[in-house]
């Protein structure tokens, strides 16, 4: 009986707590939705509850609605809002919180709300404190469960979100020039070949928003540790699905695949302009490691051998290759698409002539004059559809700035493609020619 008394004291008491939790709320809670008051309020809503239940996850959930929308607001209308933000180090508690096996739930609405504020803050100095003391980046490398497709998407989407806001400034929020980290771009680009092509679109559109940014520090930082091994595994993920669209049109079956191949063609097309939109950009070192690696990795060793019997002189196995048809129709593909004087002139080169010795176009042979060093482990020599020594992760894992192409002085972000036709034809070749990119 004693033990029961104490049962029942202890649940009156419990009930007794909610009642005046209630109680409290209803009188001390701000009438003002939109306020520096209100976001006190569902700041001190959150500090009391640093542990994610069952209990508790649906208040959890309302509070940072509520947050973000008062952040919003106080972008445009109070500045204190953001100051009282900083001063209590809020977002320590979103890390607190996906630290944490909160559920999907919780999770999936903390990742919309950092979308949200970023998607919608139009003050840079608003930016800048959110962007503040590194806790983005600790979100970004935060080990979520990417098994669960929602937390994914969000998650992707957030990292897409936030390179919408890169510049010469703020880039330097999420590049940390001294440990030669971003985590912002190599975590991103670890999605490059997922299943779910809304996740790989988000991964491309990032990318580009960080080379077309120019920051020499951070092109330096991409060339050197992780254009070679992305690209090595693009091209090895793009020459896989080219062959699977080969396998779909020679299916006995062609008549019931015509959809599914259309869906093939219309990836590839989106394949081949990021490509060519990356090359748009016109960043020398990103341009000559890129152009090397389609040469070299795709076009010439899957689409143009497959039109000879160059794939026939080793092991089938080791050797890939597609039907005349496909090859044929993705070499126009190539030419119509691409604007990239180098690659394109450098492909009908070898088309028309044969040569197997090629290695280099002229223009690539100059530039060695500019400074850029040619590293072995991804030289062109290699001319081969093989698969990467390791998947991606591994390599930017391992990555060293040995690997790749290393400038030996700053990049020149304002290079521009192409061969200077007016120095040709006065003759004052070499010497000025090179003496004038050395300038560049």
């Amino acid at each position: 009986l004693g033990r029961r008394s104490e049962l029942i004291s202890a649940a009156w008491a419990m009930a007794w707590q909610r009642q005046k939790n209630w109680i409290s709320e209803v009188l001390w809670k701000p009438k003002k939705p939109l306020s520096l008051e209100q976001l006190k309020y569902q700041c001190q809503v959150l500090i009391r509850n640093p542990v994610v239940t069952e209990g508790n996850r649906h208040l959890l959930v309302e509070t940072l609605r509520a947050i973000a929308e008062i952040l919003i607001w106080g972008d445009q209308n109070d500045s204190r809002v953001f100051d009282y933000f900083l001063e209590k180090n809020m977002q320590t508690f979103f890390i607190k919180i996906l630290m944490q096996k909160c559920g999907k739930y919780v999770c999936v609405q903390l990742l919309q709300t950092l979308s949200i504020l970023f998607e919608n803050i139009r003050n840079e100095t608003s930016v800048y404190y959110l962007l503040s003391n590194n806790h983005i980046n600790s979100i970004i490398v935060l080990k979520l469960d990417f098994s669960d497709e929602e937390i994914l998407a969000y998650y992707i989407s957030f990292l897409k979100t936030l390179s919408f806001k890169l510049n010469k400034h703020t880039i330097h929020f999420f590049y940390n020039e001294h440990l030669r980290d971003f985590p912002l771009y190599t975590e991103a680009i670890k999605f490059f070949n997922h299943s779910e092509s809304m996740v790989r679109i988000a991964v491309r559109t990032l990318t580009l928003n960080v080379y077309k940014v120019g920051d020499a520090a951070v092109l330096d930082y991409i060339c050197n540790k992780t254009a070679a091994p992305y690209f090595t595994n693009l091209v090895w993920f793009i020459g896989n699905h080219v062959i699977s669209m080969d396998e779909c049109l020679l299916s006995q079956a062609h008549h019931l695949n015509r959809n599914h191949l259309e869906v093939l063609v219309a990836e590839h097309l989106d394949h081949i302009h990021y490509l060519n939109d990356i090359l748009s950009l016109e960043v020398w070192p990103l341009a000559e490691i890129l152009t090397d690696h389609l040469l070299n990795r795709l076009f010439i060793p899957l689409y143009v051998y497959s039109l000879t019997d160059q794939h026939q002189q080793e092991d089938e196995e080791k050797s890939p290759h597609i039907s005349t048809t496909v090859a044929l129709f993705l070499l126009s593909q190539v030419f119509l698409i691409f604007s990239h004087p180098l690659l394109t002139t450098t492909l009908a080169y070898y088309i028309l002539t044969g040569d197997s010795s090629l290695d280099l176009p002229p223009v690539l042979e100059d530039t060695s004059q500019r400074g850029h060093q040619r590293k072995g482990s991804y030289n062109s020599s290699v001319r081969a559809f093989v698969p990467p020594l390791a998947n991606l992760e591994t390599s930017l894992k391992n990555s060293t700035a040995a690997v790749g192409y290393v400038p030996a002085k700053p990049v020149d972000v304002n290079w521009r493609n192409g061969i200077d036709d007016s120095q040709e034809e006065e003759g004052g070749s070499s010497t000025e020619s090179q003496s004038h990119m050395k300038e560049g």
